[in-house]
């Protein structure tokens, strides 16, 4: 039987800073540590654009490598909402987004760690 789960996706660049770290290494350790989602994962864009337009891109004509980070989690949509709430002020306003999905449980189930 599917579970109903909460998909996030958060857009940020490599070159977006938080408070003491990089803005990707605040938000991982704050899934990881104080929050504990199930899983998360982080792709790193060939090329992107944002609101300004400005692209970035990694080709070798760019002095500046700026890539695009998107960071993607999931859980149970009341862990998943907390964690929204945790980032909102670490995170600029707009780069959250959000979708309900099922976790179907087909196949082995998965190894908890202790």
């Amino acid at each position: 039987m599917p579970d109903d789960i909460l998909i996030v996706r958060i857009y940020l660049s490599e070159a977006d800073h938080g408070r003491r770290k990089t803005l990707m290494q605040e938000v991982l350790t704050l899934l990881q540590e104080r929050h504990a989602v199930q899983a998360v994962v982080v792709f790193r864009g060939i090329a992107g654009f944002g609101a300004g337009g400005e692209v970035h891109a990694g080709d070798i004509l760019r002095l500046n490598v700026d890539l695009p980070v998107v960071i993607e989690f999931f859980d149970a949509p009341r862990v998943a909402e907390a964690a929204i709430a945790l980032l909102d002020d670490l995170v600029p306003a707009g780069h959250i987004v959000s979708w309900p999905a099922k976790r179907h449980s087909l196949g082995t189930p998965p190894l908890r760690q202790k």
